[in-house]
């Protein structure tokens, strides 16, 4: 494993693969990671030749007041889970290197930023945009791999990757959770016991809403209320939102898409997310679609049987 500290030297190493034809995966990481982390850079071992991980604590996505100075830091055992987890280079470098002096162009994302974390955080997601359309550039991976707890951070990639018709193709690998439900998080080193305890709420009240939709509710209220009614033990529930999974448009009334229910809360001074999909089942065939259908295949059967018709 190779740790580069400076854009040049990774690159001219990643040109030597490139050239052998490999295929790079990409897991960009603000540090201190856990088995979250683990989990991206298993999908990236597992479907690229080459797995390069970014550590790198974006300042552009951390507005005021902010946890910027005290986000954990860990580098050495960072090194070591990227070294057993099989990552073949490490990209750790410094503000300066990402941002130097003079640096003046900035992403401004659309309007899937603008709900969720993007209305409590304000230039949050052009902070992200940027520093991934940057990474891009500099490791221009085949792949690039990111957590769905991060769900909106994921759907603002897409969106960027779409427009710009960036080469890459983002995979996004289900959240990892502790074994009482609680979403794997760097932020969760901020909780006291007690808080710890507390967070668990947050899950349980999105497992709630999750399984009174399996059972087939499906009134966009009444799955919030479900969920809200769990959540009590936290300070502050910033926000507790069902959106299109897509477009992270608003449902106001009946879940007939694929959704996601996404809550940010403060637990004592430590603000978390997390979130769940709520998938609807395929809608089956009415008989007489069925029989359409029957129909359409009778006809390729006979048509492939009895082979082109002369003119």
């Amino acid at each position: 494993m190779q740790t580069f500290r400076t854009i040049k030297a990774l690159t001219q190493c990643l040109k030597g693969y490139r050239t052998a034809g490999l295929r790079v995966g990409f897991v960009p990481t603000m540090g201190f990671l856990h088995a979250g982390h683990r989990a991206l850079i298993a999908e990236s071992v597992a479907r690229c030749d080459i797995t390069v991980v970014s550590i790198f604590v974006n300042p552009t996505q951390f507005g005021p007041n902010e946890d910027l100075d005290r986000y954990p830091r860990a580098l050495e055992a960072d090194h070591d889970l990227c070294r057993t987890a099989g990552v073949n280079l490490i990209f750790v470098p410094d503000a300066s290197e990402i941002y130097p002096p003079g640096f003046q162009t900035y992403v401004e994302p659309g309007p899937v930023a603008e709900p969720l974390c993007g209305a409590v955080r304000p230039g949050h997601f052009r902070g992200v945009a940027t520093v991934v359309s940057k990474l891009f550039a500099i490791v221009q991976p085949e792949v690039a791999f990111f957590g769905q707890k991060d769900f909106q951070q994921c759907a603002v990639i897409r969106q960027l990757v779409r427009d710009l018709n960036l080469n890459v193709e983002i995979v996004t690998v289900p959240t990892v959770r502790e074994a009482d439900g609680l979403a794997l998080s760097s932020r969760n080193s901020y909780l006291s016991a007690a808080d710890r305890a507390r967070a668990r709420c947050l899950s349980r009240g999105l497992f709630a809403a999750h399984a009174a939709f399996q059972a087939g509710e499906r009134d966009s209220q009444r799955l919030v209320d479900l969920a809200r009614a769990a959540m009590t033990e936290v300070n502050r529930l910033q926000y507790l939102e069902l959106r299109n999974a897509e477009t992270l448009e608003a449902i106001p009334e009946l879940v007939e898409r694929p959704a996601v229910l996404c809550v940010a809360a403060y637990v004592g001074t430590t603000r978390l997310i997390d979130n769940v999909l709520l998938t609807p089942p395929p809608t089956a065939l009415s008989d007489h679609e069925l029989e359409l259908v029957s129909r359409a295949i009778g006809r390729q059967a006979t048509v492939a049987a009895e082979g082109p018709q002369a003119l």
